[in-house]
């Protein structure tokens, strides 16, 4: 019997669900024990995610286009996203006490850019239904961690909304976002386009290279 995009997209969720471990440094976030130093390495380096993930985005929209052009419309949101989150992003670095200088003398942390350069690695040459499948898994777990985070960061930093609103947005429901998902998965599955296997391939790399970030930001 033939899957709905709907059961694909849940089921794959399920499978890529990450250990309670795999990002430890949440529960340092969470208890208010996670230094301002910390936190402000995590604002440089999503500062770097952000940019790389809005040209990977980008050029997914563009690439859908021409070959799937019912995933295009899930690439183009992700990428007004992107854009959206970098202008919070400042509040909350400002908050950490990330200034001009700091950001010039920052040396990027190669575990937490592993994400976003195997995003690129999608980008340029996966099926855009299969990447569809696997970051719609993965938002899944992120979308979570932002929503712990933002509640910590009032809670145990005093920080402002301006301050958490990048973690806000990402913890909001996207009701659209998914819905779009759902289209462009249920056209993969239609016209045969969709390999579940190799998108679960893709959603694991992307839930390790996660995991990865995370607790390069969590050593001391």
């Amino acid at each position: 019997m033939t899957r709905t995009a709907g059961e694909v997209l849940v089921d794959t969720t399920v499978r890529l669900a990450p250990d309670p471990d795999a990002n430890p440094l949440l529960p340092l976030i969470a208890s208010g024990t996670a230094g301002l130093g910390t936190l402000g390495a995590l604002a440089m380096e999503q500062q770097l995610v952000i940019a790389a993930d809005l040209l990977s985005f980008r050029h997914l929209a563009e690439r859908s286009a021409a070959e799937e052009p019912t995933s295009a419309p899930f690439f183009e949101m992700l990428a007004e996203g992107e854009a959206v989150a970098a202008g919070r992003l400042g509040a909350f670095a400002e908050a950490c006490g990330v200034d001009e200088q700091r950001v010039a003398a920052y040396e990027p942390l190669p575990g937490c850019q592993a994400y976003p350069s195997y995003v690129a690695r999608l980008a340029l040459g996966a099926s855009p239904a299969d990447v569809v499948l696997a970051l719609s898994a993965n938002f899944a777990s992120w979308g979570g961690y932002c929503a712990t985070i933002a509640k910590a960061l009032r809670d145990h930093y005093a920080f402002t909304d301006e301050a958490c609103g990048f973690f806000d947005f990402f913890a909001d429901p996207a009701p659209e976002l998914e819905e779009r998902a759902r289209t462009a998965v249920q056209a993969g599955l239609d016209t045969g386009r969709i390999d579940e296997e190799a998108a679960h391939g893709h959603g694991r790399l992307l839930q390790s290279y996660e995991s990865m970030f995370w607790t390069t930001l969590a050593r001391p």
